[in-house]
């Protein structure tokens, strides 16, 4: 361990919790006591890949306040039927088991960050 880690602490990377198939995303994201983010991504999409630090960054400073999942548009068909997603990177948020807003696109720490502190403080 080293001297910084020592003094301040350091804290294991979360990453997002992967859902594939309609049965994880019910226990995973349906059933979550706590707020998901649930990140819909392509494996060829430039700012979905942009994205995924953000959204470590975004589960580990958070871990305990959110859930962050992600889903691959290579997910069961009839959980991407469900979702009704058109683009890539699609943000979902789920509160008690429900939509509660849906965003395109790349998004900064800075944004989830203030819907985090905003919705679910």
């Amino acid at each position: 361990m080293g001297l910084l880690s020592s003094m301040f602490g350091s804290r294991p990377k979360v990453t997002p919790e992967h859902v594939d198939s309609r049965a994880s995303f019910r226990t995973t994201v349906i059933e979550s006591k706590l707020p998901v983010i649930v990140d819909v991504w392509s494996p060829s999409c430039g700012p979905c890949q942009k994205l995924v630090p953000v959204l470590i960054d975004v589960a580990t400073r958070h871990e305990g306040k959110v859930r962050v999942a992600e889903i691959s548009t290579e997910a069961e068909p009839a959980l991407l039927a469900q979702l009704g997603v058109r683009s890539t990177p699609t943000i979902i948020v789920y509160d008690k088991g429900r939509e509660v807003g849906r965003m395109s696109g790349y998004r900064p720490a800075g944004w989830f960050d203030e819907l985090i502190e905003t919705e679910f403080s």
